[in-house]
């Protein structure tokens, strides 16, 4: 399966499909998992400390036998963890719990504290090779733009909700002289079933002999989008990974584009998303 990459604005680059452990507990479930689609070639695991797995995706990854450097890991700070100096320790934690001597891309997990010093360290993180590629995650309102405006490497990612009911062209268009890409959570919108079911998908699954779910990852490849849908069921992370061996016409992508109708389904305000995430602290 000849899979696609993407060229970050940094130079690297990333593999635009992977797998997501968000949810999956650590120990054998999160091992299985990635030696499950690292052995289908599978290249990018998407992890983060707030998942408490990562010891598990080191271990996968020591174990699958593929040589480091064809792996793209990609893993997050928690905002208890930002902070000038403090971040920087958080990163060496986060290298000792991955069992690596890099990470390929360091996201900032949430748009609250210290983010702003969170972002400088990882910055130096950059400069002295403990980190490859740096970027955000769920940065929507306007610190997406103080992060911007101050940053010397500019976030080579910003992760956030996206699929085919929220397509998210005005972020889009906020990052794009930055060079920064899209990266998809909910690619599938959160396994909806009125999503996943729309006539326009099950017509164009027929057409290409696909599924459903097939269609939509595809049409985020095409658009350019990173994904990584999270799967522990070996039947799923292989028919999720072979979207690789056929091609959306144009006029297809554009039925698709007009399925956009501004829907979320992570809903919750600045203010409540502050108040709930604001008192956790994942463990060391």
């Amino acid at each position: 399966m000849v899979q696609t990459f993407i060229t970050l604005n940094d130079g690297n680059k990333i593999p635009q499909f992977g797998l997501g452990v968000y949810q999956v507990p650590e120990g054998e479930a999160t091992i299985n998992a990635v030696k499950t689609a690292l052995g289908m070639g599978i290249r990018h695991i998407d992890t983060a400390h707030a998942y408490q797995n990562e010891r598990s995706v080191g271990k996968a990854v020591k174990e699958s036998g593929i040589p480091r450097e064809e792996i793209w890991i990609t893993t997050k700070l928690w905002p208890s963890e930002y902070g000038e100096g403090k971040t920087s320790d958080a990163i060496d934690k986060m290298l000792k719990r991955l069992d690596t001597n890099y990470i390929d891309l360091l996201l900032l997990h949430q748009q609250f504290g210290d983010y702003i010093g969170a972002y400088k360290d990882m910055e130096h993180a950059v400069k002295d090779g403990r980190i490859k590629s740096i970027g955000l995650s769920n940065f929507e309102s306007e610190r997406l733009e103080e992060v911007l405006n101050m940053a010397e490497i500019p976030p080579s990612v910003l992760q956030v909700e996206c699929h085919p009911y929220y397509q998210q062209n005005e972020l889009k268009k906020r990052v794009e002289k930055y060079g920064t890409v899209i990266e998809s959570w909910y690619p599938i919108g959160h396994g909806d079933k009125n999503l996943i079911n729309e006539p326009l998908f099950t017509k164009l699954a027929q057409k290409y002999g696909k599924t459903n779910v097939q269609i939509i990852l595809r049409w985020h490849i095409q658009k350019g989008t990173i994904v990584f849908p999270r799967s522990t069921n070996p039947v799923h992370i292989k028919e999720n990974f072979e979207i690789f061996d056929f091609e959306l016409t144009e006029d297809e992508m554009n039925e698709i584009r007009k399925l956009d109708s501004g829907k979320r389904f992570f809903n919750m305000t600045l203010e409540q998303q502050e108040q709930m995430l604001g008192s956790w602290k994942p463990e060391d």
